[in-house]
């Protein structure tokens, strides 16, 4: 799978209407909000990756935090933020950015957050390892990263993954994956790409890179979240890590 076959995905009218829609109807989930507030001051500076349309970021401001930076790699998500920021007069500064190149200096945020299970919309096992490495070295010394994932535990989708790992065992896989875990999948809004780690290997993964693992917990037990929420997401696994 090419960066640009995903990013081909979001930078689709249907797909940037969708996102829209999240920043102005849904904000941020009761989940989201109890954690940020938890672990996060009003005074961090906070980078944010894969911001679609401002969601995340836009509900951050309206908590108070001060010092906010919503990046994403779509540059029709960041016009289309830029936009919906001005009309709401939220003072939010959006930029591209590829999270496996960041251009920031070393050591500069206490906090990055990649919402909406973006991290694993980024294709290749090798380009989610460059993510992570850039992360940890543009945060400061125990700061704190939070993104969310899938897991091929989860219950709902053990017999999907059964069926999955004898395709791949015979090399009978869509030659279009390159990781087990990998999906790319037909959806109303186009082809839409993620992957759904393990959590043993995740955490082997990122404890290599130096992230020391704070929490791993199914948004389901952080809060009950409002029907529209369950509708825009199903349940996911949030992850805290340190540097």
């Amino acid at each position: 799978m090419e960066k640009e076959t995903v990013l081909s995905y979001f930078n689709s009218d249907l797909v940037v209407d969708h996102y829209e829609a999240a920043s102005e109807k849904i904000g941020l989930w009761k989940s989201e909000e109890k954690i940020f507030k938890q672990i996060f001051d009003f005074e961090d500076s906070i980078l944010e990756l894969g911001c679609g349309v401002g969601r995340i970021s836009f509900g951050l401001h309206e908590l108070g935090y001060k010092h906010l930076l919503a990046s994403d790699y779509a540059k029709n998500m960041i016009q289309r933020a830029r936009s919906l920021s001005k009309r709401m007069g939220y003072p939010v500064p959006f930029r591209v950015c590829d999270a496996t190149d960041l251009e920031f200096e070393d050591s500069v945020f206490e906090g990055v957050v990649f919402g909406f299970n973006g991290l694993m919309q980024i294709p290749k096992e090798s380009n989610r390892i460059k993510a992570l490495k850039e992360i940890y070295r543009v945060l400061r010394k125990d700061g704190l990263f939070v993104f969310t994932t899938h897991l091929r535990s989860n219950t709902k989708y053990q017999a999907y993954w059964a069926d999955q790992e004898k395709l791949w065992a015979k090399g009978e896989q869509k030659e279009s994956l390159d990781d087990f875990g990998d999906r790319y999948e037909s959806t109303d809004m186009g082809d839409l790409y993620i992957h759904v780690p393990e959590q043993a290997t995740l955490e082997a993964s990122v404890q290599n890179i130096g992230f020391k693992v704070e929490i791993v917990v199914p948004r389901s037990i952080i809060a009950n979240e409002d029907v529209n929420v369950r509708e825009f997401s199903d349940d996911c696994v949030f992850w805290i890590l340190r540097k």
